[in-house]
């Protein structure tokens, strides 16, 4: 593997201000009523999508941590296979997915449409910027490749 500049430690001071939006997020979280298990569970599933093993790890531990259960975690990537989610999580899982794939359609009218069905302005908010930070934290780790051992 190619070492690569670790971003963290080469500019620590723009690290903590991502850092610093990241607790940001977690206060709208707990503001919007969003319970942290389940947001362990948005974390992973952007993460699952940006392809970030570090991050895959960390959030997968943090939810069990919370009490999520092994089988909503194992089946994240097939959600909407399952009856594990209620509307307001199956609306959040597509939001997030929608932002973390913002190329494919630049998250549509409808599924911000169909999420309005369910969450309220500050679940849209807090779900949304969750996933717009981890997409940052993803994109920081992968580039530094965070090793996973």
């Amino acid at each position: 593997m190619t070492n690569r500049i670790n971003l963290k430690k080469s500019n620590p001071t723009i690290f903590n201000k991502v850092i610093e939006l990241n607790n940001e997020v977690k206060l709208l979280i707990k503001k919007a009523n969003i319970e942290e298990s389940f947001f362990h569970l948005l974390l992973l599933r952007v993460s699952q999508i940006n392809g970030c093993a570090y991050c895959l790890r960390m959030h997968t531990k943090d939810a069990l941590d919370c009490g999520e259960s092994i089988k909503r975690i194992s089946v994240i990537p097939a959600w909407r296979e399952t009856q594990y989610f209620n509307e307001k999580e199956r609306a959040s899982l597509s939001l997030v997915e929608a932002i973390s794939n913002i190329t494919q359609g630049q998250v549509p009218n409808e599924v911000y449409e169909d999420v309005k069905e369910f969450l309220n302005e500050d679940e849209i908010a807090a779900v949304e910027w969750s996933a717009i930070t981890m997409n940052t934290l993803n994109r920081i780790a992968i580039a530094s490749r965070y090793e996973v051992k």
